[in-house]
């Protein structure tokens, strides 16, 4: 993995950042003092940051409604929540009454093996995946639970807080595809930049999709989990990366 620096990245062009929230914009699970500001900076410089993250719809509408950002993707590509409140769903889910039945039988049957697992404290604000606390659960325990949902006709990722079940095809790049095409049609992939730090931005990672990425430093604890890995990577972990990666776009 190459690490960010000045001479190895040009993001002159970067006009929207999309970005995961835990682990990339927190630091130990909370957001820091000078988080705000330098959303503030990035949004006076006229790059626009894209919340892209695993959290449940109803987290994210809070989150969406009080940062100074241009909108925010929930439940790793399930929902659009737009600071004027409008909401768009993302997957093609039929009957939402149905499919909420047919996760938490999946997540049951899932116990039957992992009897310790706990439900995550915002899956009830959920809509379209359902997600329990990843706790101790081994390289081994997290493929064996991936099997699982493929048999069941799930998807499923785990980030550095959650496991989601979720829907096929339902990921974080192929909601960012969408949401581009639809409300940012102006912005071609060379000025997009995708940051994460966990499995579940693996999909952002793809060069194809998405050429220019980075991963903050913590990322490197997965670099033998995953098969897309970011283009460059911070020297520093969590928000702290996001500071670093911050201050170089405002110097271009």
């Amino acid at each position: 993995m190459t690490l960010l620096n000045l001479n190895q990245a040009d993001l002159s062009d970067i006009r929207l950042i999309a970005s995961d929230v835990d682990g990339t914009l927190t630091h130990n699970g909370k957001f820091s003092s000078d988080f705000i500001s330098t959303l503030l900076n990035l949004q006076s410089a006229g790059i626009k940051v894209l919340l892209v993250t695993g959290r449940s719809a109803g987290w994210v509408s809070a989150l969406v409604n009080y940062l100074p950002v241009a909108g925010a993707i929930a439940e790793n590509g399930g929902l659009f929540l737009q600071p004027n409140g409008h909401q768009n769903l993302l997957s093609s889910i039929p009957n939402l009454s149905r499919h909420r039945i047919l996760l938490e039988n999946a997540f049951h049957h899932i116990k039957q093996k992992f009897p310790h697992l706990q439900t995550s404290t915002d899956n009830q604000f959920r809509i379209t995946d359902w997600t329990f606390d990843v706790n101790d659960l081994s390289t081994d325990d997290i493929q064996v639970i991936s099997s699982q949902c493929q048999q069941m006709g799930w998807s499923f990722t785990y980030s550095n807080v959650q496991c989601h079940i979720k829907p096929p095809h339902q990921d974080k790049a192929t909601g960012l595809e969408i949401v581009l095409k639809n409300h940012f049609p102006e912005l071609n992939s060379q000025k997009v930049l995708t940051v994460g730090d966990s499995p579940n931005d693996e999909a952002m990672f793809n060069p194809v999709k998405f050429p220019i990425s980075v991963g903050v430093a913590n990322v490197l604890h997965y670099q033998d989990k995953i098969l897309h890995l970011p283009q460059y990577v911070t020297h520093a972990s969590e928000f702290a990366g996001f500071s670093e990666l911050a201050k170089l776009l405002l110097q271009k």
